[in-house]
């Protein structure tokens, strides 16, 4: 194994400052440093150490050494760990690999599994956030005796009159706001997120000035877990009675075809349903209690309202019901790849939701629905992931 190099003594000009503002915390703090092997969770461990942080690196092995070394563009296994361990000893701070594989498991993949079988579609990185990480995680990181954690992500923490809020990224291509969605107004206040302000190059130049190994290594993509994005190999191998099969259905009834089990379906889909009627077909509901798919023309994946579970809030006032009961204008993002849309907060059936001001197109259960400010439209109040719809008429 080659020594580590050590990295140079000099952060680029001004980023040093843009992470003071963020920590917000005297220099000699401990900050643990959560590294999954990227580039940007090292950038922001490296930063920290120069800024003048007491910095400890924790990177979680999540999954099999063994296979996950062979997929690219993953995180927390394999050569990611290698990379983290390498960046910390090249920074010079200590650094701790911590096995949550069972964990992770547990709560995420077995979870993920569950949600397709129920007819969902799931956000595994959000139940990662919301659990192995700014659940356990910090709890280690308050035994190593931190004042905070802080994390690659792209979101901003902002104090505001009351507190801790968080924030869209300053660079709206990186924002990863969506999947925060569930941080909790404690775990934002011991959370930052240095890198929030930044737009990626300049966090790519610096991982260059600095002369981090990673600085040109690729992004994580798509699911960690998931071999070359094939989503349903996962779910066969845990779940295989999820790939009986059932009928296609029309909205009007009609049975159209057969399926090899709902889990390979979701809101929204078009390719794949071999079945012709003429017109073009899209998957509108699944039953997964009936096996059924159910299938209709575009304009039959318009929402007009939706319904919440496992609702979080950091927005004023002292609930997300409360918020409902008083119909609080928000916007809302029913997809990360989407910008937020208007509505209104309202208790559907007694239950948390929201109505759109306009119909929304395919919106599925299991995403999540993440709301914004109106009035400080970068400012996240809280979601909850998307638990029924309710169709325009």
């Amino acid at each position: 194994m080659n020594a580590p190099v050590a990295i140079a003594d000099t952060a680029p000009e001004g980023l040093i400052e843009v992470v003071r503002d963020a920590v917000r915390l005297p220099q000699g703090a401990r900050i643990v440093a959560a590294m999954s092997g990227g580039v940007d969770s090292t950038v922001t461990a490296a930063l920290l150490c120069q800024a003048g942080y007491d910095v400890v690196g924790v990177t979680l092995q999540l999954y099999d050494h063994g296979a996950a070394i062979q997929k690219k563009g993953a995180c927390c296994a394999g050569q990611d760990i290698h990379d983290a361990r390498m960046a910390a000893d090249a920074i010079g701070i200590p650094h701790y690999v911590l096995d949550y594989e069972s964990r992770f498991r547990e709560q995420v993949i077995e979870d993920f599994a569950d949600a397709y079988l129920r007819g969902e579609t799931p956000i595994p990185c959000v139940r990662c956030n919301q659990t192995v990480k700014f659940r356990d995680l910090l709890d280690v990181a308050r035994d190593l005796g931190a004042e905070a954690m802080a994390t690659g992500h792209y979101v901003r923490r902002e104090v505001g009159p009351v507190g801790p809020e968080l924030h869209r990224a300053a660079d709206p291509a990186r924002d990863q706001s969506y999947f925060l969605f569930a941080t909790t107004a404690e775990q934002l206040d011991f959370l930052r997120f240095p890198l929030g302000g930044l737009p990626k190059p300049a966090v790519r130049a610096a991982a260059l000035d600095l002369g981090l190994s990673v600085a040109d290594k690729p992004d994580s993509q798509d699911i960690c877990f998931v071999p070359e994005g094939r989503y349903t190999t996962v779910i066969d191998r845990l779940r295989p009675h999820g790939a009986e099969a059932g009928d296609i259905v029309h909205l009007d009834g009609r049975v159209l075809g057969r399926h090899e089990g709902v889990t390979r379906y979701t809101i929204g889909q078009r390719r794949g349903l071999n079945v012709a009627v003429g017109d073009p077909l899209f998957v509108v509901k699944i039953d997964a209690d009936r096996r059924q798919v159910i299938v209709g023309p575009r304009e039959a994946l318009l929402t007009h309202a939706l319904t919440l579970k496992e609702t979080n809030w950091i927005g004023e006032g002292a609930s997300i019901e409360a918020a409902c009961e008083a119909a609080r204008p928000v916007l809302a993002r029913v997809r990360s790849t989407r910008e937020p849309v208007p509505g209104r907060l309202a208790l559907i059936d007694g239950k948390p939701g929201l109505r759109f001001d306009a119909a929304e197109e395919g919106v599925a259960p299991g995403q999540a629905c993440v709301l914004y400010a109106p009035e400080a439209a970068t400012r996240v109040l809280g979601g909850g992931f998307i638990d029924g719809t309710v169709r325009a008429a």
